[in-house]
Order: structure tokens, then C-alpha cells, then sequence
């Protein structure tokens, strides 16, 4: 299984970004898929999941602004954040489980956020 996180970049404040997810080994719609996020210097945390059935969820701190889906054709999760802050910065990975029992099990490399104020 391997799972590539892509879109990372520089933003100004106030913009735009759209990750994805693409896996190959594994059909992301029979299972769930997180993006977690890591600033310099701190822990990874929970941002958003979308689960096998198309449920979401959030961190209170995205909520409003990030939007998770996933592409059951290309075998793609995305997360479009919108109204990026500068506390946005950090590395995003993805990673998927079997279900909300399991541990989060095979992992993205992560691709970096910047957002610049």
C-alpha cells in the first residue's frame, strides 16, 4: 500500500490550497482516510476523516474553512483548505484505516504547507 500526498505550497494568507491523496494497494472507499498535520516543533494532530461511508469530521480549528472528499474513481482524497492562516503552516500526511476500532495504519509522506501573512 502506498499512499502520496501532493499539493503542498506557499500561500499567502486569506487563500487557497487543495491536497491530495492518491493511493495505490488499497481502494480508499472501503476504508477511512485522516489528513493529520505537523507544525515545526509540535505533535501531529488531527485535522479531518472521511470515513467508508462518506461521513466527515473535523478539528475544531478547520471547521468552515477545509472540506474533505474523496474520488472514488481516481482513488483520491482531497482536502481543499480555504481562508488559509499562517497557523495553517505545517506538514500534511494522510493516512488511512480499516474502520474507527483501528489504528491509523499505512501513511502518506506528507507535503508541506506554508502560509505566509
Amino acid at each position: 500500500v502506498q499512499l502520496q500526498a501532493s499539493g503542498g505550497g506557499l500561500v499567502q494568507a486569506g487563500g487557497s490550497l487543495r491536497l491530495s491523496c492518491a493511493a495505490s494497494g488499497r481502494t480508499l472507499s472501503n476504508y477511512y482516510v485522516g489528513w493529520f498535520r505537523q507544525a515545526p516543533g509540535k505533535e501531529r494532530v488531527f485535522v479531518a476523516t472521511i470515513t467508508s461511508g462518506g461521513s466527515t469530521n473535523y478539528a475544531d480549528s478547520v471547521k468552515g474553512r477545509f472540506t474533505i472528499s474523496r474520488d472514488n474513481a481516481k482513488n483520491t482524497v482531497y482536502l481543499q483548505m480555504n481562508s488559509l492562516k499562517p497557523e495553517d503552516t505545517a506538514v500534511y500526511y494522510c493516512a488511512t484505516r480499516r474502520g474507527s476500532l483501528f489504528e491509523y495504519d499505512f501513511w502518506g509522506q506528507g507535503t508541506q504547507v506554508t502560509v505566509s501573512s
